[in-house]
């Protein structure tokens, strides 16, 4: 008798987990999937967020390159200005550039000839001049 009522006590334990499982996996498997899908919402958000917060940093670096430049420009105007002032006018301070360009580039590799303008604003060409000569 004590061994059929084991076999009986195993079979009934048996059935009873078998019935849990059947019960179980498939409730388990909806909260699985349940939390796999809140998961990668989440994860969704997070990135969205993130695109967000990087696209609202380029527009501020922008914003602040572009102050930067007006500002340069506007320094640049101001200095300008007060130079061709000081030189007596534009046309003294174009001269002035032009001769400040020509002692910066003077022999440098590229400037063995350096053309001036004539009075009439042409340059005097070296038409034989070559190179190997």
């Amino acid at each position: 008798m004590r061994g059929a009522s084991f076999t009986i006590g195993v079979v009934i334990a048996v059935v009873v987990v078998a019935a849990l499982m059947l019960i179980g996996l498939p409730t388990y498997n909806v909260y699985s999937k349940t939390m796999a899908g809140k998961a990668a919402y989440e994860q969704a958000v997070q990135d969205r967020r993130i695109r967000v917060l990087e696209a609202q940093a380029a527009l501020d670096s922008a914003q602040l390159t572009a102050q930067a430049e007006i500002a340069r420009a506007r320094g640049t105007n101001e200095a300008n200005r007060i130079m061709a002032e000081s030189l007596g006018g534009a046309e003294n301070y174009l001269r002035w550039a032009y001769i400040n360009m020509l002692e910066e580039t003077a022999g440098k590799q590229g400037r063995e000839v350096i053309y001036i303008p004539t009075e009439a604003g042409m340059p005097i060409l070296e038409a034989g001049r070559r190179s190997g000569q």
